[in-house]
């Protein structure tokens, strides 16, 4: 071997280049080199289209928080279920994701580019366009790619498809959420609450192999917490709570709390005003912070409507406990008292579900509860493995950030199983909680022995996408 000539493609060592991870999710897209303990990019799942002079314009990233252009509407390529729907859109997300943060555009060899030649007479210098169009956003970099545990063969082939051929990397590995998460809590087996945006799912991992009859979710996840947050505001007392969006008002004068809103707001005619979907995007964003300033999980023991150990009524307890005040953008503010417990009630009681007819969420059957998920998940698996997996509970997920969350998951899993060892490990860090199927990932592809997993170009070329099945188990 000649140290001063790089392996080719085909030989590829993998030492020397950094692979680039990347953890597609419904709400975001986070992407980074491997070995980095968080993500670089972090950007949106969603992109905003608007037609300008007559063409269609697409937009990524977090630009499309920034300006409410006329027609702006805003898509997912993801399906709620975590599966992609839009697959040429989603290409284009995730391409974005890397190529704005990570890798950027790479200059041409100025020997063959062809821009430093004399140029004959007469002729016009060479384009750069169609050069530079022919580089592959991936050449030099493997990329190590996340999936849900139930992602059927199809999406798997396409996404092995999408990264050799349109993005040309060297070396592709495709590995489940599941496990990557319980590999960044240091397990190799481990029981993965995973609680997202679309929805919550429970991993039995062994040994690192999925346990596939064990798993399980359901669509109660952030976005659900968000419209029974809607509901409470529609019920709200003295009156409903609207939300409006930063961009609709021009300014505000603070009110006392549960007073009307004194804001004045901006109006768009018509046909200059975004998309619903835009607005929606929006009001999102401040329920999100509502969630995480003033939403909180009833610690337990018991549900918060049955009664505690000492006969007081859990929710007589709840009022007690001081209130969180929240001030919307249009300056409106009140104090929430017992309520902020009851919008999160329905992950673990379908029966505290706030009813709602505008929402799209359906109410919550029992089955889709998380402690009835957990159950479900063990039940699937070998008794055997059973208390080995509640002893390392791993928790992952930024829903799963709500205050107050672990410790009412704790008191579930000890009434439903009182075995002696319940253990659960949440990491405290919130990135590592928001990112942790993307940390075990870049820990995955930074190992040595990982190395012999990639599945090469050469490999592909001779076996097709197929091969993705055989290999990333």
């Amino acid at each position: 071997m000649n140290p001063s000539i790089p392996p080719s493609t085909a030989e590829y060592g993998g030492d020397e280049v950094s692979a680039i991870v990347l953890d597609p999710g419904f709400s975001t897209v986070r992407a980074g080199f491997a070995g980095e303990d968080t993500p670089k990019s972090l950007i949106p799942s969603y992109y905003g289209k608007y037609t300008y002079e007559g063409e269609e314009k697409i937009i990524f990233g977090d630009d499309i928080y920034v300006t409410p252009r006329p027609g702006l509407s805003i898509h997912n390529p993801m399906g709620r279920d975590g599966i992609v729907e839009d697959w040429d859109m989603a290409e284009k997300v995730w391409e974005y994701s890397f190529t704005s943060r990570l890798t950027g555009s790479k200059p041409g060899n100025p020997l063959q580019n062809g821009l430093n030649d004399a140029l004959p007479d007469g002729e016009l210098p060479t384009e750069m366009e169609g050069i530079e169009a022919e580089e592959k956003p991936l050449a030099d970099s493997p990329l190590l790619m996340t999936e849900s545990g139930w992602n059927p063969s199809k999406a798997r082939e396409k996404t092995i498809e999408i990264a050799m051929e349109n993005w040309g990397s060297p070396a592709f590995y495709l590995g489940r959420n599941g496990v990557l998460a319980a590999f960044a809590s240091g397990k190799a087996s481990a029981l993965v609450i995973d609680v997202g945006a679309s929805n919550i799912s429970v991993t039995p991992v062994h040994d690192g192999m999925i346990l596939k009859r064990g798993v399980q979710h359901s669509p109660l996840g952030g976005d659900y917490i968000s419209s029974q947050i809607r509901a409470l505001f529609k019920a709200n007392s003295p009156q409903p709570i609207t939300i409006t969006p930063h961009y609709l008002i021009s300014s505000k004068t603070s009110v006392d709390a549960g007073q009307p809103p004194q804001a004045v707001y901006k109006t768009f005619a018509p046909e200059k005003a975004p998309h619903e979907s835009y607005r929606a995007l929006l009001e999102e964003r401040t329920l999100s912070e509502f969630k995480e300033c003033v939403v909180q999980v009833w610690p337990g023991p018991n549900r918060l409507t049955a009664t505690g150990p000492n006969g007081i009524p859990n929710e007589e307890i709840a009022r007690s406990s001081p209130g969180r005040p929240f001030e919307f953008p249009d300056g409106y503010n009140q104090v929430f008292g017992v309520e902020r417990y009851r919008v999160v009630e329905s992950l673990f009681d379908a029966k505290a579900h706030i009813p709602d007819s505008e929402s799209p969420f359906p109410a919550p059957t029992p089955a889709q509860t998380l402690p009835e998920l957990i159950k479900s998940a063990l039940n699937g698996v070998d008794v055997d493995i059973r208390p080995h997996l509640l002893a390392n509970v791993v928790v992952t997920g930024a829903s799963s950030l709500l205050y107050g969350f672990t410790d009412r998951l704790n008191q579930e899993l000890l009434q439903n199983f009182p075995s002696p060892r319940v253990r659960i490990s949440a990491p405290g860090n919130t990135t590592e909680r928001r990112f942790g199927s993307w940390v075990g990932a870049s820990i995955l592809a930074s190992l040595g022995s990982f190395h012999q997993m990639w599945i090469s170009k050469k490999e592909y070329e001779e076996h097709g996408p197929s091969i993705v099945d055989k290999r990333c188990k």
